[in-house]
């Protein structure tokens, strides 16, 4: 299966929030899933981060790409 994660399921799942639902977190634990995050969900982050309106334990440029990967998210342009 491929699974596009939104910006909130992203953070949830990298915070282990309990908001995200068990059928969620089965989609992201089975690795035969291929998992995206869109560019969209990148920039958006981005920008709450920069408003003071999301808080990181690191920049979202060093925070995003080591979570993807760490999580085999694989990005997904724009186009």
């Amino acid at each position: 299966m491929k699974a596009i994660l939104d910006t909130h399921t992203f953070l949830w799942w990298n915070a282990n929030d309990s908001q995200l639902s068990e059928l969620v977190r089965k989609i992201i634990t089975d690795s035969q899933n291929q998992l995206f995050l869109s560019a969209a969900s990148s920039w958006e982050i981005a920008i709450k981060t920069g408003r003071g309106r999301l808080t990181l334990p690191e920049s979202p440029e060093a925070y995003i790409p080591s979570r993807m990967s760490l999580h085999r998210i694989q990005a997904l342009p724009i186009q």
